[in-house]
């Protein structure tokens, strides 16, 4: 991982970007690495970002495209079965 001059750590991280409304799957092609979960009144868009930088570019797109934003989250990508292990 880097750290930015703010002391914040950047790494690839995994994200769910939910939209409103059911995109095509035309729209895959605009968001290569990403998976596209249609749902009956929502999209949403999961996977690897890489850094912020890659993040607000994804943002930008879907505003480009007049796509309305409801969240951005991390998606949870631990294991259940790992968090009960304790640690060594």
């Amino acid at each position: 991982m880097q750290r930015t001059g703010l002391g914040a750590e950047m790494g690839s991280n995994r994200y769910r970007i939910v939209l409103r409304g059911r995109l095509s799957e035309r729209f895959e092609s605009a968001f290569v690495g990403l998976a596209l979960e249609a749902g009956a009144n929502q999209t949403v868009l999961v996977g690897e970002v890489r850094d912020q930088a890659q993040l607000y570019g994804l943002l930008d797109r879907l505003r480009d495209f007049g796509i309305e934003l409801i969240a951005v989250q991390p998606a949870d990508t631990a294991d259940p079965s790992a968090e009960r292990c304790p640690p060594d």
